[in-house]
């Protein structure tokens, strides 16, 4: 298996704590996939993110992102940033100028890019994640749903291989989740690797395709949703809670679902326990 981003005995402490908040992380995210990092609050989430991305450097291990490992200096940062994008939990502490255009086409200028091919790039996500028609709009009259997307936007614009992305459906009305995913299914679809990191197990578990589960900076479990949620002990033991579908499929009786995938989204489990009344 070709792997996107991958750990290996990464430690990392921050100034003036005692525990590490990565503690010999090895875990690895599969080319082409839709991850998402599953853990408590102080699990390791965040650092990972910023780990793959080069803001924090660890001190001890390695990491590796599209088979290169991670160097540090100058032109090595630059480069990543290229190949591997992070999205922030909060969209302000990434958008800097007053308008989704703008804001989009500045971090393109800063690699030195024609301004044609910024144009094109621009107009490109504009319409990926629906952003065209408010993109002069000041970014202060957005929505949370928009600003989220325009941050998606500008990294997108730079054709990252890697999308990371901080619990971008947090505090998101069901209607702008929805726009941010369906934007997410067709940046899969042209082939970019998506990281998600959330606490929202639903989510996780109708949307990915594969899991790591974090607790207390290490790796606990890593396999397909099938194997992870399957296995309730490993979520139970890392604080974490099954996922409604799951808790009602692995509720009903094993006589009942024994050899039948579990249904991951809601029209699935209602076509499966149609199946299971008629038999």
């Amino acid at each position: 298996m070709e792997y996107s981003l991958a750990f290996d005995g990464v430690v990392f402490r921050y100034p003036d704590t005692v525990k590490p908040a990565l503690q010999g992380l090895s875990c690895a995210v599969p080319k082409g996939s839709r991850t998402a990092v599953l853990g408590h609050n102080g699990s390791g989430k965040s650092t990972l993110l910023l780990q793959a991305v080069g803001v924090l450097r660890p001190q001890q291990g390695s990491i590796m992102v599209s088979g290169r490992q991670l160097g540090y200096n100058r032109k090595e940062l630059a480069d990543l940033r290229r190949r591997a994008g992070l999205v922030f939990q909060d969209p302000e502490q990434q958008l800097i100028l007053s308008t989704p255009q703008d804001d989009i086409s500045f971090g393109l200028r800063g690699t030195g890019m024609e301004e044609p091919e910024i144009l094109r790039r621009c107009g490109k996500v504009l319409e990926l994640l629906n952003l065209a028609e408010i993109k002069d709009k000041p970014v202060h009259q957005l929505s949370l749903g928009q600003k989220k997307r325009t941050a998606l936007a500008g990294v997108l614009a730079m054709e990252p291989e890697l999308i990371l992305l901080d619990e971008p459906t947090s505090y998101l009305d069901p209607q702008s989740e929805a726009q941010l995913l369906s934007g997410l299914e067709r940046i899969h679809a042209a082939g970019a690797t998506i990281v998600m990191a959330t606490h929202d197990m639903n989510l996780a578990y109708r949307w990915a395709d594969w899991i790591i589960v974090l607790d207390r900076g290490s790796c606990r479990a890593a396999g397909t949703p099938e194997e992870i949620f399957a296995g309730h002990a490993v979520l139970r033991d890392a604080g974490l809670g099954l996922p409604l579908l799951a808790e009602l499929w692995y509720s009903l009786p094993g006589q009942l679902t024994r050899g039948q995938q579990a249904p991951r989204n809601a029209a699935d489990f209602k076509s499966a326990l149609a199946r299971l009344l008629g038999s």
